[in-house]
């Protein structure tokens, strides 16, 4: 699955002031909300709704959360990087700062979790998550998740 196609270039956000975990929901439900013409607060409570299941902070500084939105008709990610980590509840109790965020039509079930496996995959690489860091635009971001889908040539 190409993840840089769930991810538009208005879906980047690379400077988010947040002093919590809900301030930082809210940064990706408002940019969410913004760009896909959704209601800010449906697509903040269904964020709010999954993590009530359970943190979706993967450690290393990186969070996966996701949600079912109605009004999309296909599978939408959103990249937030905070100024500063923010407590987040992650498996290993460190704050965090990359927020990859999957948004799925509610009757979408394969390609859902299609998208959450790419995604955990990618940042899973300690190499992507500092390249991450590091981009200074939101071309450069979405051309790290294209290199990373790219199969590697046979030697």
């Amino acid at each position: 699955m190409d993840i840089a196609q769930l991810l538009a270039k208005e879906g980047v956000v690379l400077r988010s002031g947040a002093s919590s975990k809900r301030q930082a929901l809210h940064t990706v439900a408002d940019t969410a909300a913004r760009i896909l013409g959704l209601d800010e607060t449906s697509v903040l409570h269904a964020l709010l709704e999954r993590e009530a299941l359970g943190s979706t902070g993967l450690g290393a500084g990186v969070a996966l959360p996701h949600a079912r939105v109605e009004g999309l008709d296909r599978v939408v990610a959103i990249f937030v990087r905070l100024d500063t980590p923010v407590a987040y509840e992650a498996v290993d109790d460190r704050p965090v700062d990359l927020i990859f965020a999957l948004f799925a039509p509610p009757s979408d079930g394969a390609g859902h979790l299609r998208a959450l496996a790419a995604a955990s995959r990618a940042l899973r690489s300690a190499e992507m998550r500092q390249h991450l860091r590091q981009a200074r635009t939101a071309d450069a971001v979405r051309a790290l998740f294209v290199r990373d889908t790219t199969p590697a040539t046979a030697a």
